[in-house]
Protein backbone atom coordinates (compact mmCIF):
# COMPACT_ATOMS: atom_id res chain seq x y z
CA UNK A 1 0.00 0.00 0.00
CA UNK A 2 1.22 3.48 -0.66
CA UNK A 3 -0.07 5.43 2.44
CA UNK A 4 2.23 6.83 4.64
CA UNK A 5 1.66 5.17 8.50
CA UNK A 6 -0.73 7.09 10.24
CA UNK A 7 1.46 9.03 12.36
CA UNK A 8 3.28 10.17 10.20
CA UNK A 9 0.82 12.39 9.17
CA UNK A 10 0.51 14.74 12.54
CA UNK A 11 3.75 13.60 14.29
CA UNK A 12 6.81 15.88 13.49
CA UNK A 13 10.08 14.70 13.22
CA UNK A 14 12.90 14.70 14.83
CA UNK A 15 14.62 18.08 13.90
CA UNK A 16 11.33 19.00 11.73
CA UNK A 17 10.02 22.58 12.14
CA UNK A 18 5.98 23.26 12.42
CA UNK A 19 6.52 26.62 9.90
CA UNK A 20 8.89 27.82 7.70
CA UNK A 21 9.13 31.20 6.16
CA UNK A 22 10.31 31.11 2.88
CA UNK A 23 10.42 34.98 0.67
CA UNK A 24 9.00 34.98 -2.69
CA UNK A 25 11.39 36.45 -4.88
CA UNK A 26 8.81 37.26 -7.64
CA UNK A 27 6.81 39.41 -6.06
CA UNK A 28 7.33 41.90 -3.77
CA UNK A 29 5.79 41.89 0.00
CA UNK A 30 5.14 38.39 -0.34
CA UNK A 31 6.34 34.93 1.70
CA UNK A 32 5.58 30.92 1.32
CA UNK A 33 4.81 29.65 4.58
CA UNK A 34 5.34 25.82 4.61
CA UNK A 35 2.83 24.19 7.53
CA UNK A 36 4.50 20.76 8.15
CA UNK A 37 1.53 17.82 9.34
CA UNK A 38 -1.45 19.81 7.98
CA UNK A 39 -3.53 19.84 5.53
CA UNK A 40 -6.94 21.59 3.55
CA UNK A 41 -8.40 22.26 7.13
CA UNK A 42 -5.71 24.66 8.65
CA UNK A 43 -4.90 25.55 5.03
CA UNK A 44 -8.24 27.25 4.40
CA UNK A 45 -9.12 28.35 7.60
CA UNK A 46 -5.94 30.66 7.90
CA UNK A 47 -6.34 31.27 4.19
CA UNK A 48 -9.86 32.74 4.44
CA UNK A 49 -9.02 34.87 7.49
CA UNK A 50 -5.62 36.53 6.01
CA UNK A 51 -7.78 37.62 3.21
CA UNK A 52 -9.61 39.57 6.14
CA UNK A 53 -6.88 41.56 6.88
CA UNK A 54 -6.90 45.01 6.41
CA UNK A 55 -2.90 44.81 4.93
CA UNK A 56 -3.53 41.59 2.80
CA UNK A 57 -3.34 42.01 -1.24
CA UNK A 58 -3.22 38.14 -1.47
CA UNK A 59 -3.48 34.71 0.06
CA UNK A 60 -3.62 31.53 -0.84
CA UNK A 61 -2.81 28.00 -0.38
CA UNK A 62 -2.40 24.96 -2.02
CA UNK A 63 -1.77 20.95 -0.80
CA UNK A 64 0.67 19.46 -3.39
CA UNK A 65 -0.62 15.48 -2.76
CA UNK A 66 -2.94 13.86 -0.27
CA UNK A 67 -0.47 11.35 0.78
CA UNK A 68 1.89 14.45 1.65
CA UNK A 69 0.77 15.99 5.13
CA UNK A 70 2.21 19.59 4.66
CA UNK A 71 0.16 23.19 3.15
CA UNK A 72 2.16 25.71 1.25
CA UNK A 73 0.50 29.39 2.22
CA UNK A 74 1.74 32.87 -0.16
CA UNK A 75 1.01 35.92 1.60
CA UNK A 76 1.73 39.17 0.12
CA UNK A 77 1.05 42.32 1.82
CA UNK A 78 0.60 46.18 1.12
CA UNK A 79 4.48 46.41 2.15
CA UNK A 80 3.04 48.61 5.83
CA UNK A 81 3.48 45.28 7.81
CA UNK A 82 5.69 42.01 6.99
CA UNK A 83 3.91 38.28 5.66
CA UNK A 84 5.31 36.90 8.92
CA UNK A 85 3.79 40.09 10.95
CA UNK A 86 -0.01 38.97 9.48
CA UNK A 87 0.81 35.66 9.88
CA UNK A 88 1.47 35.98 13.47
CA UNK A 89 -1.04 38.85 13.91
CA UNK A 90 -3.71 36.37 12.23
CA UNK A 91 -2.74 33.24 14.24
CA UNK A 92 -3.32 35.38 17.72
CA UNK A 93 -6.99 36.10 16.65
CA UNK A 94 -7.79 32.66 15.75
CA UNK A 95 -6.37 31.53 19.00
CA UNK A 96 -8.44 34.02 21.09
CA UNK A 97 -11.59 33.16 18.75
CA UNK A 98 -11.19 29.98 19.60
CA UNK A 99 -10.97 30.23 22.98
CA UNK A 100 -13.92 32.35 23.26
CA UNK A 101 -15.78 29.38 21.62
CA UNK A 102 -14.19 26.75 23.95
CA UNK A 103 -15.31 29.35 26.87
CA UNK A 104 -18.99 29.39 25.41
CA UNK A 105 -19.52 26.17 24.50
CA UNK A 106 -18.31 24.81 27.92
CA UNK A 107 -20.88 27.46 29.52
CA UNK A 108 -23.69 26.24 27.52
CA UNK A 109 -23.11 22.47 28.32
CA UNK A 110 -22.89 23.13 31.85
CA UNK A 111 -26.32 25.30 31.99
CA UNK A 112 -27.94 22.70 30.19
CA UNK A 113 -26.30 19.94 32.40
CA UNK A 114 -27.65 21.93 35.10
CA UNK A 115 -31.05 22.64 33.74
CA UNK A 116 -31.27 18.73 32.91
CA UNK A 117 -29.88 17.83 36.42
CA UNK A 118 -33.20 19.96 38.23
CA UNK A 119 -35.68 18.82 35.56
CA UNK A 120 -34.52 15.25 36.70
CA UNK A 121 -34.87 16.06 40.71
CA UNK A 122 -38.34 17.67 40.18
CA UNK A 123 -40.02 14.62 38.29
CA UNK A 124 -39.10 12.29 41.00
CA UNK A 125 -40.30 15.05 43.98
CA UNK A 126 -43.95 13.42 44.34
CA UNK A 127 -47.26 15.32 43.82
CA UNK A 128 -46.37 18.20 41.25
CA UNK A 129 -44.86 16.74 38.03
CA UNK A 130 -44.07 17.81 34.75
CA UNK A 131 -47.54 18.87 33.21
Amino acid sequence: MNAPDRFELFLLNEGEKKITEKPFAGMSNTSDFIIMKEDHTIGNLLAEHFKQHPHVMMAGYKVAHPNVPEVLIRLQTDGTITPREVFIDVCKQLVASLGQLAQNFTREYELRRMAGAGDDNHAGGGGAGKP
